[in-house]
């Protein structure tokens, strides 16, 4: 039985994560309001380059094409779901919500992280 390499199954969690964030990012009308309680500038077109973002990043790092390239918006996205959703509820309502709300993110961003710095061996 031959075994699948970790890199893979990382490649396999994230994308597929990434993936459907997404896609629900561009059916679903309850991100919408989301980002405009964000106050960012242009909530509705940062909310569709931020789902076209990661399907197509989400995509490549599926297909393990350009991963390290694809890992890196997705860093920056997560970094900016954090600060942006996630550090309120830390100064609001304290490290444990903050721990159980931001699971999934720092899961994620550890995850792409590790993706970032992988160097696939050389194929013979």
């Amino acid at each position: 039985m031959q075994t699948m390499h970790m890199p893979k199954w990382i490649s396999y969690a994230v994308g597929y994560v990434f993936l459907a964030s997404g896609t629900l990012k561009l059916v679903s009308s309850d991100f919408k309001a989301t980002f405009m309680n964000l106050g960012l500038p242009s909530p509705e077109t940062m909310l569709l380059l931020v789902a076209l973002t990661e399907i197509a990043c989400s995509a490549f790092i599926l297909a393990r094409l350009y991963v390290r390239h694809a890992a890196a918006p997705l860093i920056l996205i997560i970094l900016g779901a954090l600060y942006l959703t996630k550090l309120p509820i830390l100064m609001n309502q304290g490290f444990l919500q903050f721990a159980f709300d931001a699971r999934l993110d720092i899961v994620m961003l550890i995850l792409l992280i590790l993706l970032w710095q992988h160097k696939p061996a050389k194929q013979l």
